[in-house]
């Protein structure tokens, strides 16, 4: 069997698995949910629509984003430009996830990337590259960072003065700092070395010289396409 459809096999016991380790993780997660659901009452957005954008963007940056631009009257093409720059990165991850996911019925495809996010990609690409099976991460890990995501969403509409600004206290350097841990973790190639140069080389000269966040478009577009062009070899 191709090394790749091995490591693409999910059940039960992988995603409880993928819950339990991105678990700590999830509780920061939770305390900027819990701000969000703060600021977005304070915009006046109904809870139930606090709620549901939570639940269907799960995307923490981009919804603070969307505040800043909430008003009597929403700027539609703004608003999903910068949505879209803010998570461009996701073309970045899609991309180095094909090679698993590509074995999956759509449907199972698409469903478990609805829960992706940079926590438990990073985790999942790592462990993918050990050659360990590791969808039980991008999914069950995505199951518990999206949970209490919610949860501290719905604690904020009820008892968000508790933590007005999350990054008073240093919680916005929790998800770098893991992300940066994964990374100095994961895969040391030459080629993983050149798309990771390139995509922050690109990055940084679009955040010095270009518009606000296209340095997030630039830098994932840069590093996948290098990624693209410089195929690894095929494992089977």
């Amino acid at each position: 069997m191709h090394i790749y459809a091995e490591q693409a096999r999910l059940d039960p016991a992988d995603t409880w698995f993928g819950f339990k380790q991105l678990l700590p993780l999830s509780f920061f997660v939770a305390a900027f949910g819990l701000a969000f659901g703060l600021a977005a009452a304070q915009e006046g957005l109904s809870e139930g629509n606090i709620v549901l954008m939570s639940a269907l963007v799960f995307a923490g940056t981009s919804q603070f984003a969307a505040l800043e631009l909430w008003g009597t009257q929403v700027p539609l093409v703004p608003l999903i430009i910068t949505t879209f720059a803010i998570n461009a990165r996701h073309l970045l991850m899609g991309a180095s996830l094909y090679p698993w996911l590509q074995h999956l019925p759509p449907l199972k495809r698409y469903g478990i990337m609805l829960f992706a996010s940079d926590a438990n990609w990073a985790m999942a690409m790592q462990s993918f590259h050990k050659g360990e099976r590791a969808l039980g991460i991008l999914f069950g890990g995505g199951l518990a960072i999206w949970s209490f995501w919610m949860l501290g969403t719905w604690l904020g509409l009820y008892f968000g003065s508790a933590i007005e600004d999350p990054f008073s206290i240093g919680l916005d350097m929790v998800l770098g700092c893991f992300l940066l841990a994964m990374t100095l973790g994961g895969r040391k190639d030459f080629r993983t070395l050149i798309i990771w140069a390139v995509a922050g080389v690109s990055a940084m000269m679009a955040y010095w010289w270009l518009p606000a966040n296209s340095h997030v478009v630039i830098g994932a577009l840069s590093g996948g396409l290098v990624g693209a062009l410089w195929m690894e070899k095929d494992q089977k």
